[in-house]
């Protein structure tokens, strides 16, 4: 049926995000109902960060140190020590909100409160029974308690988890923290300290919500694309499907029409609803003609088509939702091959190149800004896709529009963990593992807060796979309803996975856990070593440069080095190192000379770091579609300050892993095998590319150049081509000091389309040329484009030694301050003699409003700063 869209917006949704005050529980003599009346007393409460948790507002309020600083988190009371009731807490909100006319109706929607509560407003409680679970939304209408004057107070009760866990040292502590529908990570990890209060707050957003009599509920897009299709050209027909449930709260039956309009088409629907009643409406199937199509990042477009499904009644909006639809059809199919999963978008197939996520901050601080940031990291990174791994949650809506916005496909998983639950026997643990596997303790909350959980995120295109848990499937009856009924009901075109790393993703022919190595790996293992043909988690090292140290690590500490002892194969660590989870790089920086402080143990980390994942992307690069149909690092983020597996700071401060992943994930990528010397060309993109020039040439430490061979090149899409071994050249060149390789795409017009500088250690594997290179000559300029985004072009004049290793930071013009977050096309870049090169970096004026400043350093080039001509 067809209907006109009504442009007028009667719908109003604002957030209560300021203005909120707390007390300690045990401090409050009064009930709920009493606290919620206006003309109680709140002069002695404290201001609260909402959303936020009850340590997030200690900390705004100065009653904490900073928990992610040095040792501070250790002088911060743990709630397995100080009990439940120190972190139990009223948190209260006066606003304003006239008393609504007629049928129309006001709503309160709390979306994450941790753990328990009980919610009350002006003198009311809203909520028949304690409400539980960290993930279950709550909505009240809550019309019939608005004060006639306009004066409106919200009171509620927190409290923390019902089993805090003991939080130990072991992975989740004692493992009882997984009793409850919760965060598993906040009893501490290995790559996390415990987070003293377990994130106990009204940790998301509280929004007030005015609509008419009816109110729309959980609307559901379903797009089809049928067929193999490819990113450009006209495009054959989709289908949109779109349902929603529809709830009438007035006392009376209303009448109106259900409808939406993409592309300028409408689709509407007549209904009627009977008082007081909740139905869920079935719009007709759309066929979209010439649809733009949403791809993920490396293969296409991400368009987001704006609709706008409304509920219409006596000629007015009742209720509106506003929805971003990214028009795709993902499927999945076994690849007998590689004897794993394979993941096609759009009928095409796609290599999974990821990253493991755990939360934007673990102490629940999310900002849309921030989330933005974070994936678009990760977008820079040349990924397709972030995995949600399950100690953490369900990821918030923000998160997924700014994976909608990027083209990173997500792996969600649920909520569970091996560590935790059961799958492994663990001393560390209180229970045994029969017992951790019937975690979490009440099944029936776990199951509804999942069906809540796959309404609030189902719309997302970004959203690929579900997943039932991080290396462990959730117990058997929860598996059960999971798969064979709440999927296939709520949300039945997505692929959902037992667990991480399940044989029905990735056939287990090694043994073991199904994913890994963890940790430093020599670059040929990369290449050479077969390890699970979809690897959900495989990764290395991460500490940051001298400026992110400085950000967490008092200077005594930051100066008291690692030390490797070889002898043995242990790193004796400072206590500040150890506590923010340093994993050692062993003996491998020494190879470029023993570290000097803090500073050069950093700068030397960073050839690390890039080596590493340059390496671990390019080795299973060289083996898609025929050892591998994905990959996804261990990981590529970090919640707090943490120096392992992040390819950025929590400070959002990337470091070289980041941009070694950038150039090895690279759609169209020139690299070289450093076990055999081959070099290949990966083609990850859906087209063939001809009439190419492949150059390969060494340099050694003074910049002489000397070529190895100059030839034509063609390679098929989606695939990865062998070219010629550059091994007994480059051994010969690299023996006495070690070389450099540059390897080069040219297309016909003679524009690099993809250059690879790989560093060759010496005969003995040192890199004892690198540690006498001689200075560096690069000019370097810098000009603003346009506000936010300015162009460095970095020139090395003929006959220069190689330009090494550059690293450009945006600072403050005055004072050098590093800002944060700031986005660069490229970094840690290397300028060949004769060569230049151009990097442009972005970032927001608003909040950086005066023009700043460039600083460059790099390994021959001491630290200089440029300014930037407006």
């Amino acid at each position: 049926m067809a209907g006109s869209i009504n442009t007028v917006f009667a719908q109003t949704e604002y957030e209560l995000n300021s203005g909120w005050k707390l007390k300690k529980a045990a401090d409050v003599s009064s009930n709920g109902s009493l606290i919620s009346k206006t003309d109680f007393a709140l002069t002695s409460w404290e201001n609260a960060t909402v959303p936020g948790t009850v340590l997030t507002s200690q900390l705004n309020n100065k009653q904490v140190p900073d928990p992610f600083y040095g040792l501070n988190n250790e002088q911060i009371p743990d709630i397995y020590k100080t009990g439940r009731d120190y972190y139990t807490y009223w948190f209260s909100k006066d606003f304003k909100e006239a008393a609504p006319a007629g049928t129309n109706q006001v709503y309160l929607n709390l979306r994450g409160v941790n753990y328990s509560c009980d919610v009350f407003l002006n003198g009311h409680k809203l909520n028949a029974k304690l409400h539980k679970g960290m993930f279950l939304r709550q909505r009240y209408n809550i019309t019939q308690w608005i004060a006639k004057d306009g004066n409106n107070r919200l009171a509620v009760i927190v409290y923390p988890p019902d089993v805090v866990g003991n939080a130990n040292g072991g992975q989740g502590g004692d493992g009882t923290i997984a009793k409850g529908v919760g965060l598993q990570y906040t009893a501490g990890w290995d790559w996390i300290q415990p987070i003293r209060d377990r994130n106990t707050g009204i940790w998301d957003k509280v929004t007030i919500e005015r609509t008419g009599a009816v109110a729309i509920k959980d609307p559901h897009v379903i797009t089809l694309v049928k067929g193999v299709r490819n990113p450009e050209g006209p495009q054959q027909p989709a289908i949109i499907q779109m349902s929603a449930d529809v709830e009438n709260a007035a006392d009376v039956p209303v009448t109106g029409t259900l409808q939406y309009s993409i592309d300028g088409k409408p689709v509407a629907k007549k209904v009627t609803l009977k008082a007081k009643s909740i139905q869920t409406v079935q719009l007709d199937d759309y066929t979209l003609n010439n649809p733009k199509l949403w791809w993920p990042n490396g293969y296409g477009e991400q368009y987001l088509y704006p609709v706008k499904l409304q509920f219409v009644a006596g000629g007015k909006v009742s209720d509106q939702e506003e929805i971003k639809v990214g028009v795709r059809q993902i499927t999945t199919q076994w690849n007998d091959k590689t004897e794993s999963k394979q993941v096609n978008v759009n009928g095409q197939k796609i290599f999974i190149k990821g990253g493991n996520w755990i939360i934007s901050d673990a102490m629940l601080r999310f900002t849309d800004k921030r989330y933005d940031a974070e994936v678009r990291f990760h977008r820079d990174m040349n990924l397709n896709l972030i995995r949600v791994w399950g100690g953490a949650l369900i990821e918030r809506p923000e998160f997924y529009e700014a994976c909608d916005k990027y083209g990173l496909l997500v792996f969600q998983d649920l909520w569970g963990s091996g560590d935790c639950n059961g799958r492994w026997v663990d001393p560390m643990k209180l229970e045994d593992q029969w017992t951790r596997r019937k975690y979490p303790d009440d099944h029936s909350l776990y199951l509804e807060s999942i069906i809540d959980q796959v309404k609030m995120v189902r719309n997302y295109p970004s959203l690929a796979m579900w997943c039932g848990g991080n290396e462990i499937t959730p117990p058997e009856d929860i598996l059960i309803a999971l798969r064979d009924k709440i999927m296939p009901r709520l949300d039945n075109t997505r692929w959902f996975i037992e667990y991480s790393n399940s044989e029905t993703m990735s056939r287990n022919v090694l043994g073991g856990n199904g994913d890994g190595p963890y940790g430093i790996q020599p670059l040929s293992v990369f290449w050479d070593f077969k390890t699970f043909p979809f690897n959900s988690e495989v990764g290395s090292v991460g500490v940051g440069d001298i400026e992110s140290l400085k950000r967490f690590m008092p200077a005594a500490n930051m100066e008291a080095l690692p030390e490797f002892d070889e002898a043995n194969g242990k790193t004796k660590t400072d206590p500040v190192w150890d506590y923010h989870k340093y994993i050692g790089y062993d003996a491998v920086i020494n190879k470029y000379g023993k570290p000097k402080d803090a500073t050069d143990f950093t700068a030397k980390a960073q050839l690390v770091n890039y080596d590493q994942y340059r390496g671990l992307m390019e080795g299973f690069s060289s083996h898609m579609w025929d050892w591998y149909t994905g990959v996804i690092i261990w990981k590529t983020q970090n919640p707090w300050t943490s120096m392992r597996g992040q390819m950025y700071d929590y400070y959002l401060d990337p470091n070289a892993c980041l941009y070694g992943l950038h150039n090895g994930s690279q759609p169209l990528h020139i690299m070289y095998n450093p076990g055999d010397g081959m070099v290949m060309v990966a083609n990850n993109t859906f087209k063939a590319h001809t009439n190419m020039m492949l150059v390969a040439k060494i340099f050694n430490m003074a910049g002489k150049e000397t070529m190895i061979t100059q030839v034509f090149s063609d390679v098929t899409e989606t695939t990865t081509k062998r070219y010629l071994s550059v091994k007994k050249q480059l051994d010969e060149a690299a023996k006495e000091e070690g070389a450099f390789l540059m390897l080069q795409l040219v297309d016909h017009d003679k524009k690099v389309i993809s250059e690879n500088v790989y560093w060759v250690a010496d005969e003995k594997g040192m890199y004892s040329g690198l540690q006498k290179m001689p200075a560096s000559q690069v000019k370097t300029v810098a000009k603003q484009t346009a506000p936010g985004k300015i162009e460095v072009t970095l020139t090395n004049p003929e006959n220069a030694p190689l330009a090494f290793f550059n690293r450009l930071s945006l600072v403050e013009a005055q004072g050098g301050k590093r800002l944060l977050p700031v986005f660069y096309s490229d970094n840690y870049v290397s300028v060949l003699p004769g060569q230049s090169k151009t990097v442009t970096i972005t970032y927001d004026t608003a909040q950086y409003k005066t023009l700043p400043a460039v600083s460059l350093y790099g390994w021959n080039l001491k630290e200089q700063t440029i300014q930037i001509a407006n």
